[in-house]
């Protein structure tokens, strides 16, 4: 798990900066459900989704790589989400002792929809954890997809702006959306303390 996250921590560099768009242009005219797919398995692995968005802008514009970004993030939030109302959720339940599970069930109850909406930008496994909790503490479906989509659609907009901006150079446009997540990180942290 350290060396999932350590790989994540990294800026790219220039050259890895055009091989992520490169990458995305190759499969042409399916460049966005590689995007998608991309931004899905960031539920299971360590991928910068927002570096996926900001390359989506890159190809597709601002407009175009934002409704593609919302639409990735959101169905991977709901991926992981009802992944956690499946077996899973047993398995899980396992390691997780009964007052844990009180304290998450009490969490979400309170401040669980700022949770998810302040969270879907941040860097590494966060935006991903807490989709998991919110299915794990049993967070009202239609409260989380409310709040799935709050946080989702404002993200993958400016994410994608910044893709189309620097377009011609996608290496300011990646570092920006890698940069970015980690300083709003404790923005995020610190709003959500004040909401609970």
């Amino acid at each position: 798990m350290a060396l999932a996250l350590a790989s994540c921590a990294t800026i790219p560099t220039p050259q890895e900066a055009n091989d992520a768009v490169l990458t995305l242009r190759k499969y042409e005219s399916w460049a966005w459900a590689a995007g998608i797919v991309l931004i899905w398995a960031d539920v299971v692995l360590p991928v910068p989704q927002t570096v996926v968005i900001a390359a989506l802008g890159v190809i597709y514009g601002t407009v175009l790589g934002g409704l593609l970004g919302s639409v990735g993030l959101i169905t991977g939030g709901l991926l992981g989400y009802v992944l956690m109302l499946t077996s899973a959720r047993r398995m899980v339940k396992r390691f997780v002792g009964p007052q844990s599970l009180n304290r998450m069930e009490s969490l979400f109850e309170r401040s669980g929809a700022w949770a998810i909406v302040l969270t879907r930008s941040l860097p590494y496994s966060v935006p991903e954890a807490m989709v998991f909790l919110a299915g794990l503490a049993g967070m009202p479906t239609r409260k989380f997809t409310a709040a799935l989509a709050l946080g989702s659609v404002p993200t993958a907009f400016a994410f994608a702006a910044i893709g189309a901006g620097w377009a011609d150079k996608p290496i300011l446009a990646l570092v920006a959306s890698y940069v970015l997540p980690i300083l709003l990180l404790p923005v995020a942290l610190f709003l959500m303390r004040r909401s609970s």
